[in-house]
């Protein structure tokens, strides 16, 4: 069998595993998303923006536990065309619904070392599961 004759229904194979991804992984940026209504096996990806230079940090308070699970701690990055030292970024953290139910994804947005000062944002999103 020739090598073309193999290449064109691996990319096909690709191009649906590529589709179907999408669908899996739901992504929120903003809290106009939300509510936010997932399938029990989709992934919740919530992406905020974030500045540790400053001392302000996202404390996740109410998780959604009875129908989240986190998929790993805390992922932060900087842009790298920002070109600014102490730039802002964003932290991201991944989610995957494992159960029917609804819960909150509740974040503030404070100096860690001053939990009696009122955060500075709050990140307070509906989830429900299918």
């Amino acid at each position: 069998m020739s090598p073309t004759r193999l290449l064109v229904p691996l990319s096909l194979a690709l191009l649906s595993a590529c589709a179907t991804q999408s669908k899996h992984n739901v992504t929120v940026e903003k809290l106009s998303q939300c509510p936010v209504r997932l399938d029990s096996g989709q992934n919740l990806i919530l992406s905020l923006p974030s500045n540790p230079t400053t001392g302000y940090r996202w404390t996740i308070q109410d998780s959604a536990g009875g129908v989240l699970k986190s998929l790993g701690p805390e992922v932060y990055r900087n842009p790298e065309d920002a070109g600014i030292v102490g730039a802002a970024g964003v932290s991201t953290w991944r989610f995957q619904a494992f159960t029917a139910g609804t819960g909150r994804l509740r974040l503030t947005y404070q100096q860690p070392w001053a939990p009696e000062v009122p955060p500075v944002e709050t990140f307070d999103c509906a989830i429900s599961v299918n």
